[in-house]
C-alpha cells in the first residue's frame, strides 16, 4: 500500500515542479544597495513551494525504492498470448488531472484546501483501484505499459495483466516479471 502511495506521489512529480514555478516568491533586486530579506521571510512566502519540494523528496525516495524491487530477482516467466500496448493511459492521467490542477489559485486559502481534498480523493481512488501504475513520470523515463494474455509453463491462462516495462514486448515474447501487484508486473524480456 505504501509503494502505490509512492508511485501516486510520483506521478505527480511534474504538477509539483509546476506548482514550484508558478507560486515560488524570490524578490530580485539588482541594485548595489541590496539586502538579504532573511530565511523567515523566504520560508513564510514560500510555504507551497516549500511542501511541493518535499512532495518532490517523496517522489524521488519512491522512485529509488521502484527501482530497488525492480533490481530484484524476478518471480517467474510467461509467454504473452495477447498484447495490447496502453501507453495512452498516461497520457489521459497527465491531462484529466495534472493540467487542470495546475490552475489553481494557490494565492486564496480556500482553493489550497480544496486542492488538498482533491488530490486526497484523487490519490485514493489511484490506489484503491490500482490505477497507479499510469504514471506519466515513468513514461518520461522511458517505461512502457501493457495489456496482456499471459501463458504460464503450467498450461494456466491469466488475461488482463498490466506490465510495466523499459522493453518494447509483442506478442509471442517471454517474459520474466516481478509481481507489483496482484494483476500489475514488472517485466524484463528473457
Amino acid at each position: 500500500m505504501l509503494r502505490k502511495v509512492g508511485l501516486f506521489i510520483l506521478s505527480l512529480w511534474l504538477l509539483f515542479l509546476l506548482i514550484i514555478i508558478i507560486t515560488i516568491r524570490i524578490p530580485h533586486y539588482f541594485g548595489n544597495d541590496w539586502q538579504f530579506v532573511g530565511y523567515g521571510y523566504l520560508f513564510s512566502n514560500n510555504m507551497i513551494p516549500i511542501i511541493c519540494f518535499v512532495f518532490l523528496l517523496i517522489g524521488g525516495i519512491s522512485y529509488r525504492d521502484f527501482q530497488f524491487i525492480l533490481n530484484g530477482s524476478p518471480d517467474l516467466s510467461f509467454k504473452i498470448e495477447e498484447i495490447e500496448n496502453v501507453d495512452y493511459e498516461h497520457l489521459t492521467f497527465l491531462t484529466t488531472y495534472i493540467v487542470p490542477l495546475v490552475c489553481f489559485n494557490f494565492d486564496s486559502n480556500r482553493y489550497i484546501i480544496a486542492f488538498g481534498i482533491i488530490l486526497f480523493v484523487i490519490g485514493v481512488i489511484y490506489v484503491r483501484t490500482d490505477l497507479f501504475y499510469a504514471n506519466p513520470s515513468l513514461a518520461l523515463l522511458k517505461f512502457r505499459i501493457y495489456k496482456v494474455k499471459a501463458g504460464y509453463r503450467n498450461g494456466e491462462i491469466k488475461e488482463n495483466r498490466i506490465l510495466i516495462s523499459k522493453d518494447i514486448l509483442s506478442k509471442n515474447d517471454r517474459v520474466k516479471y516481478i509481481k507489483l501487484d496482484e494483476r500489475i508486473f514488472y517485466a524484463t524480456k528473457v
